[in-house]
């Protein structure tokens, strides 16, 4: 797919500076680099400023609002010859605060910290996702994943003992086992299943009523893309697929995963639906998606923008996806 990596989250071609990750002295000049910036998170969510286009905000290290995050910079990498880093605020308890809201399926909210410049706030990735240059989206989407990850990773999976941050954000090491962890990437499978005419889309449990999207799953411990695709398809909706192709990659830090976009030939049309783990699932024209994309179908909403069912599905009606 030739322009695969205009997908979200992909494209910006991020210099990660890997090689300082482990080099105390030139982390320590970074950090007193007053080039340097950081971009924050709170609870997932990048503190942006409002304008056209929205912007990810990268402050000076000296700004009082980094005081307040207590863990050590993550290293992201470096732009204009300058480091930046990534910090966690998640801490930070803001008033009023609908806990509620956060945990819905969407949240519109945005939260403002006493200290931030007028504009700047803390919004839901998902919300502003296609709002942000593929830089800002990619730098974003990286430290969520990151930050994600060492929540849920304080302790050693070897022997249990709490483990500590290392290579700058990059690593946990065990110091008591000396056993090393590093950050966690899901691979998905997400299938643009065609036959003849007709798409295969489905809806989970729980998603806003009319939302449909691709067919996806995660990849299983030695199983090729190609035969998940399969598998999947098959133990969600009874479809027999034949020839499989890889499309396009997206990050997705909702958690950690790596959305694998692959298009695959669908030689049987019976749908047999698995209920625990789809709600309906149905073949649609190339007609009924242009018009879901359009706004205008009654059952079908298209997947939000920004994700690669959309990415996907936009393409396949352009017929663009060599």
């Amino acid at each position: 797919m030739l322009h695969a990596e205009q997908v979200t989250f992909g494209g910006s071609a991020l210099d990660r500076a890997a090689e300082l990750r482990g080099d105390s002295g030139a982390l320590a000049e970074a950090l007193s680099d007053p080039r340097s910036r950081a971009i924050v998170l709170w609870r997932g969510k990048p503190l942006v400023v409002a304008g056209d286009p929205l912007r990810l905000v990268r402050l000076p290290l000296g700004h009082p609002l980094l005081g307040e995050a207590p863990g050590l910079p993550v290293l992201m990498g470096r732009e204009d010859g300058a480091a930046t880093f990534a910090l966690d605020m998640s801490v930070w308890e803001p008033e009023g605060l609908d806990a509620q809201a956060l945990g819905g399926f969407i949240d519109h909210t945005e939260q403002r910290h006493p200290s931030c410049a007028e504009g700047e706030h803390f919004a839901e990735l998902r919300q502003i996702m296609t709002q942000l240059s593929p830089r800002d989206a990619e730098l974003a989407a990286t430290a969520k994943a990151l930050f994600s990850w060492h929540d849920s990773h304080g302790f050693c999976a070897k022997c249990g003992d709490p483990s500590e941050v290392a290579m700058s954000g990059w690593q946990r090491s065990c110091p008591s086992c000396g056993t090393q962890h590093f950050p966690r990437t899901d691979p998905v499978v997400i299938m643009l299943i065609t036959r003849g005419n007709k798409t295969l889309l489905g809806r989970s449990p729980g998603w806003p009523e009319g939302m449909y999207s691709c067919l996806a799953g995660f990849v299983e411990p030695g199983e090729t893309i190609e035969a998940a695709v399969r598998r999947e398809v098959m133990e969600e909706a009874g479809v027999h697929v034949g020839p499989v192709r890889y499309l396009a990659s997206q990050p997705w830090a909702f958690p950690t995963s790596l959305m694998i976009g692959c298009h695959g030939d669908a030689v049987t049309d019976d749908l047999e639906i698995d209920r625990h783990e789809l709600e309906d699932a149905r073949w649609v024209s190339r007609e009924e998606v242009a018009r879901a994309f359009a706004g205008e179908h009654p059952e079908i909403w298209a997947p939000r923008e920004g994700a690669i069912a959309h990415f996907l599905l936009r393409n396949w009606l352009a017929d663009r996806l060599e």
